[in-house]
């Protein structure tokens, strides 16, 4: 399953408790959308580092890098290569 699949389908189902498609876009931010908040990023961390094989540093937790799906994307692409 492509990326954005999988981040998609863990978003909507861990923090938007729905199937929906239609209720995330790829570029919604989920700090101005409410959708994730500070504990949520800690689940999304652990999420990223098991299920892609990443490790994530401090200061990398950034809404640069962690704050859409697009964003997540990119930042899974550049942490594998």
């Amino acid at each position: 399953m492509p990326t954005v699949d999988r981040l998609r389908r863990y978003v909507l189902e861990s923090f938007l408790f729905t199937t929906d498609e239609s209720a995330l876009d790829n570029d919604d931010s989920f700090l101005d959308k409410g959708i994730i908040d500070s504990t949520g990023i800690l689940e999304l961390v652990t999420f990223l580092e098991q299920e892609f094989g990443i490790q994530i540093a401090d200061e990398e937790l950034l809404p640069e890098n962690l704050d859409s799906i697009d964003r997540l994307v990119n930042f899974i692409h550049r942490k594998q290569s």
